[in-house]
């Protein structure tokens, strides 16, 4: 017998925060996110999407009053409103391997729902961008990068058990940096283009800001906008992308590229911080633990 609670206290919270670390304290691949990354999500305060919607999110006790799931649910009103169906979100989902608990947790979604006219629910997913938080780990459970998700494998099954489907695949790619790993192809196509003057190369500057957000925000508008599911970017929201990554951006690691001095495409690299976050046992000293 499974019991459901809304996340509402201290002690909630806590146990919403601590399941994981149960789940997977013999997982040697998964990192503990910090807290306090999670909380922001459910901070109306500082996520803009309630404005516009609403989210909450339960954990799960057994008979022995122990934790055994958790999960939230949320609705951006935008987003559900440029869908076919009104489509609500369902995230943070972490429970054991049983379906009657999994089933309970995603029907308890279900409902909340439904209750606010939703007719379809997507997950697992976040209640932001896609950037964070977003999607179920099926292969490769390599260490995972900040703020990505990892699970286990059988959470896809009690997905598909339930009746989710695979709407689209999300990937990340990881490998060497060093010349020896491109392909001949590619060096040609590299050298040729630094060669032709129309291009230039720029590193990004702080001192010049204002000029490589613009420039950001050009490149990401024109490239990925025109895509479903992806909202063109404000400036608002770019400068706030920058000023968040600021304590650990290497200009060296980010490149701009020009044709005729209009901005056409950009690289960012950032330090992997999830291999210091490990140690950090989810909090940099402000979190709940």
């Amino acid at each position: 017998m499974y019991q459901i609670i809304e996340v509402k206290t201290k002690s909630d919270i806590k146990e919403f925060l601590q399941l994981p670390v149960k789940l997977y304290k013999n997982e040697k691949n998964w990192i503990r996110p910090l807290d306090k990354d999670i909380e922001e999500v459910f901070d109306p305060l500082r996520n803009k999407l309630f404005r516009d919607g609403e989210c909450t999110r339960w954990i799960l006790k057994n008979e022995k009053n122990e934790t055994s799931g958790r999960v939230a649910a949320f609705i951006d009103k935008k987003t559900a409103a440029n869908n076919e169906r009104p489509t609500g979100g369902l995230g943070f989902f972490e429970c054991i391997n049983d379906n009657t608990a999994a089933f309970l947790l995603f029907d308890t979604c279900k409902l909340w729902l439904s209750e606010r006219g939703m007719l379809a629910m997507d997950g697992p997913v976040n209640f932001g961008d896609r950037d964070r938080w977003w999607g179920l780990l099926v292969e490769g459970f390599y260490e995972p990068n900040y703020c990505m998700p990892y699970n286990f494998l059988y959470y896809r099954y009690l997905f598909e058990e339930y009746g989710f489907r695979n709407y689209f695949n999300q990937f990340t790619f990881h490998r060497l940096v060093n010349r020896e790993n491109v392909s001949p192809e590619v060096l040609y196509k590299a050298e040729r283009i630094a060669k032709n003057p129309d291009y230039s190369f720029e590193h990004f500057n702080k001192n010049d800001k204002k000029r490589f957000t613009g420039d950001f925000r050009t490149i990401y508008n024109k490239g990925w906008a025109k895509f479903s599911g992806v909202k063109p970017i404000s400036a608002i929201h770019v400068q706030a992308l920058f000023k968040s990554i600021e304590p650990i951006l290497d200009p060296e690691l980010i490149w701009y590229t020009y044709f005729k001095g209009e901005p056409v495409a950009f690289l960012i690299m950032i330090p992997e911080i999830n291999q210091i976050i490990r140690h950090l046992n989810g909090s940099l000293g402000d979190g709940i633990n």
